[in-house]
């Protein structure tokens, strides 16, 4: 219950600095919830490079099913990966792991509620959850839940960008001391930002998010394990109607709470820097 009210204190402290940022825009629902539903769904072949994982620096090539979209209440993004696509010897992942997905829907507190819950720069605020799935193999598996209060932000220059902040539990984390109890927070951001638009509808976008993993004391406590981990996305992406082709430079901190430069796993972890990433998606 302390971190529940520590994240609500949180949450309202950052809200609060917010609203001298921007006017508020707050969603039109006309008098129906589903006025402002829409979906997308892209499959994108993905190359990784520099992958910061624990115990070794992974390169890639796998497949992602990236979809998203607002029914009613619900506004949803989420995406499954499946490593090493085409069966190659040489890709790290090969004999590993197969997929890792993530489920992110957000629930409305206007549209449950039917009240304008915008203030300031705040156009809606959300209960938000985040879902964490990774494969399970001799080691154990991975399955965190993430749940907080969620935002939709207009921020000068980049328009809406999604704020959250989650407390985190951990169900399973390959056999970590961290399982089934709650253990740190999260806050996150995203956006997208075409900034060259063409005549024939096409542009360049500027799209990516930022998650920062904080106060894991549970699993700050082993040996070689951090309180705090992060990785921030930027992409570059030219889209057009069906396709989009990008690249995206990804910086890790201490990712998924092993500490960089440790060895007390039996392995000197490489978990902070740059990562490469390219990327073909189709539209559907």
């Amino acid at each position: 219950m302390t971190m529940l009210k520590t994240l609500a204190a949180s949450t309202l402290a950052a809200t609060t600095l917010l609203t001298a940022a921007a006017p508020a825009q707050a969603t039109d629902f006309n008098g129906d919830i589903h006025a402002n539903d829409y979906k997308w769904l892209t499959f994108n072949l993905m190359r990784s490079e520099d992958n910061r994982l624990p115990f070794r620096n992974s390169e890639d090539t796998y497949l992602e099913m990236e979809f998203g979209g607002r029914s009613g209440i619900v506004d949803l993004y989420g995406y499954v990966d499946f490593f090493d696509i085409f069966d190659d010897s040489s890709d790290d992942q090969n004999g590993g792991d197969n997929f890792f997905a993530k489920l992110a829907p957000r629930f409305s507190l206007d549209a449950m509620t039917g009240y304008d819950l915008s203030f300031g720069p705040v156009d809606e605020l959300y209960i938000a959850t985040v879902t964490n799935i990774g494969d399970n193999g001799p080691a154990g598996g991975l399955w965190e839940h993430y749940v907080g209060l969620g935002s939709d932000v207009q921020v000068p220059w980049f328009g809406k960008m999604g704020f959250n902040l989650y407390a985190r539990y951990v169900r399973e984390n390959y056999g970590g001391e961290d399982e089934s109890k709650w253990d740190g927070y999260m806050a996150s951001t995203n956006w997208f930002k075409p900034f060259v638009n063409f005549d024939d509808g096409s542009f360049i976008a500027y799209q990516g998010y930022l998650d920062y993993k904080f106060d894991a004391d549970e699993v700050g406590s082993q040996a070689g394990r951090s309180v705090n981990s992060m990785e921030w996305f930027n992409g570059i992406y030219y889209h057009t109607q069906r396709y989009a082709i990008g690249y995206g430079l990804k910086y890790y901190n201490n990712m998924a709470f092993f500490t960089d430069g440790s060895t007390a796993t039996g392995v000197r972890q490489d978990t902070t820097g740059f990562g490469n990433y390219f990327s073909i998606n189709y539209k559907f």
